[in-house]
């Protein structure tokens, strides 16, 4: 029995051995995949990236050569750092540093040491790098921009960071990828595929050729080139208008929910963000806090929207039934409700129907009016959320679904907000009345405000505001795009609100504006302005503030304009807003003596008081 249980123990023991063995070789592969990664290194081959197009197939980005000094720390074989530092013009500390954090990322695969050479640079340095070993130079496509404008739209490429590298193994150390704008958001489309080389290493780390003769090789695939949305001709008109100014221009095609131009004021040439420069010019641009042209202000400013909204009130009162048409309040310099409040308002003829009460900017008009919504509701907690949800159609208060890099929601406030400031909940429709005409705690941001007044063209309808519009020369078919949105308006309650603004060129607040040839429908705005200055509540100058769209009866584009200090709605914001529309329609501006107030006058002086703190806006 001892000799049995001996032979059971040597043969049991021969088989764990042999299983083993089995496993090693034949299941886990990790030994050898080891055994290759020493004996196998990987070269990439980078693409091109897809070109960018404007609406009207004008070239806007393109690409040119770029050499990165690349480092495999494995490889590194002594060396003279004193005449590579001066080579690569750094310093040997400068050098030190980068390859141990190169060999800390990964020993085996490549970091990059000196990136975005020049194509001068590189050849000098091509005859050098032999005697460098573990040193190579990748070439990389660097972006080359066609045009100077339109920075906050296209956006920048830059090297990934390890975040970057951690959540996409795509990337590795030294790769580009979009940060900003369409350069971000399509970045999939644009970047391409890399070619991938592997070569065969013998013992002494010597290339011995391709690796199985090249069957794994692949080459690199191009990025698809993209058409955007953007007319380049009218963004960089829109750029030229806002020079000297701070502030942002929306415009929308009202069919089709595609952006025209996106301006934001300052701004600044989108080569700057490219080469070897780009990382000091991106510090000085992103510690500008005053002018702050990084800040996206057509898409990031949340403000109250001022008069404009009142549209939005009118067009709910005849939803809700409280009113009609005919319907007419008295304004005597403004509305008095309650003890001793009062709502002013300039002169104007009065009573007011709805057509004029939005021709003349009426806010005694529309405070009633808002009024009689609220209160049509047993609670105003009720009536306050019937009237958000209405808003709420709008894409309002809410990301709208865009496919836009950045952004913020604005704010419409409903009884739940209202009730957390109010004790008991005792609130009433007063206590919320700067609503009606744009103030209290009503956010909205230009692109919203420029998507508002397209779904007022629209009679009640609109697509998502979106900046692609064509992939390889094929029409984009995203349904998000493509479907309409419905506000809970009926179409018919827009017409009065259509004329109204029609008449605030025909015969109210921005009369002096008419384009000969172009019927356009309008509301301006003027927002009061303060701060604090050494903790005191200082009025500032007014913001400018103008919504539009063209032609009345079959609208092509719509737009928002808002000029920060610009003191009323019709000096900067309805002057902007009309030569925009001009040169969209016709091509050319016949209001030149506009054009020339625009370009000659400028804010500077505005912008250089001293200011602290957020400013607080409310509308007049």
């Amino acid at each position: 029995m001892r000799k049995l249980l001996l032979y059971i123990i040597i043969l049991t023991t021969g088989l764990i051995f042999l299983a083993r063995i089995f496993y090693l070789q034949v299941i886990d592969t990790s030994l050898a995949l080891r055994s290759q990664d020493n004996a196998i290194e990987i070269n990439y081959d980078y693409p091109q990236r897809g070109y960018i197009y404007d609406r009207n197939g004008e070239l806007m980005v393109s690409n040119q050569p770029s050499y990165d000094v690349m480092v495999i720390p494995r490889n590194l074989k002594p060396f003279d750092t004193l005449e590579f530092s001066e080579i690569l013009n750094i310093t040997p500390e400068e050098l030190g540093k980068k390859l141990d954090k190169a060999k800390i990322y990964s020993p085996l695969l490549p970091s990059v040491i000196i990136p975005q050479l020049t194509k001068s640079e590189y050849a000098f340095l091509q005859e050098k790098m032999r005697k460098y070993e573990g040193f190579y130079i990748q070439k990389r496509s660097l972006r080359d921009y066609q045009v100077d404008h339109s920075a906050n739209v296209l956006g920048y490429i830059a090297q990934v960071n390890k975040q970057i590298i951690k959540d996409n193994p795509y990337y590795i150390s030294g790769d580009l990828i979009g940060r900003s704008g369409v350069e971000k958001v399509y970045e999939e489309l644009l970047r391409g595929v890399k070619g991938v080389k592997y070569i065969q290493k013998d013992r002494f780390n010597r290339d011995i050729g391709p690796y199985k003769d090249g069957i794994f090789d692949t080459l690199p695939e191009k990025g698809q080139d993209i058409s955007i949305t953007l007319d380049s001709k009218l963004q960089e008109y829109g750029e030229k208008l806002m020079q000297n100014k701070r502030g942002g221009i929306v415009a929308l095609e009202p069919a089709t929910g595609e952006i025209l131009a996106l301006v934001t004021a300052p701004s600044y040439d989108p080569a700057l963000l490219v080469g070897r420069k780009r990382s000091p010019n991106y510090t000085r641009l992103y510690y500008d806090s005053i002018a702050q042209p990084l800040y996206d202000r057509g898409l990031l400013a949340e403000y109250p929207p001022g008069s404009p909204f009142k549209t939005l009130t009118g067009l709910i009162a005849l939803q809700e039934n409280v009113i009609d048409t005919k319907d007419k309040f008295y304004c005597n310099n403004g509305y008095s409700y309650g003890r001793s409040s009062r709502m002013g308002c300039h002169a104007h003829p009065s009573p007011l129907n709805l057509i004029s009460g939005v021709a003349q900017s009426c806010n005694a008009y529309f405070a009633q009016v808002y009024r009689k919504t609220i209160e049509k509701y047993p609670t105003p907690q009720e009536g306050m959320d019937v009237w958000s949800e209405h808003l709420n159609s709008f894409g309002l208060g809410q990301f709208m679904g865009n496919d836009l890099s950045t952004g913020r929601p604005g704010k419409i406030p409903d009884s739940e907000y209202y009730n957390s400031i109010y004790p008991n909940h005792n609130w009433y429709a007063t206590a919320t009345l700067s609503n009606a005409i744009g103030q209290g705690e009503v956010l909205m941001t230009p692109i919203q405000l420029a998507n508002m007044t397209a779904t007022i063209a629209n009679r009640g309808w609109y697509y998502t505001p979106h900046i692609l519009k064509k992939v390889d020369g094929d029409p984009i078919k995203e349904e998000k795009f493509t479907v309409k949105n419905h506000t809970t308006i009926d179409a018919r309650h827009f017409d009065p609100i259509i004329e109204g603004m029609h008449q605030v060129y025909k015969s109210g607040t921005a009369r002096s504006l008419q384009i000969p040839g172009i019927e356009i429908a309008g509301k301006t705005g003027t927002a009061e302005n303060f701060t604090k200055i050494d903790g005191k509540r200082v009025q500032l100058t007014d913001h400018s503030i103008f919504v539009a769209f063209a032609p009345v009866d079959n609208p092509k584009i719509a737009i928002a304009v808002f000029v920060e200090n610009g003191y009323w709605g019709s000096r900067y914001a309805g002057r902007i807003a009309s030569l925009m529309v001009e040169k969209y329609i016709k091509g050319e501006i016949t209001r030149t003596d506009m054009e020339q107030w625009i370009l000659e006058n400028s804010l500077k002086d505005e912008y250089a008081k001293p200011l602290s703190g957020e400013p607080f806006i409310i509308n007049q």
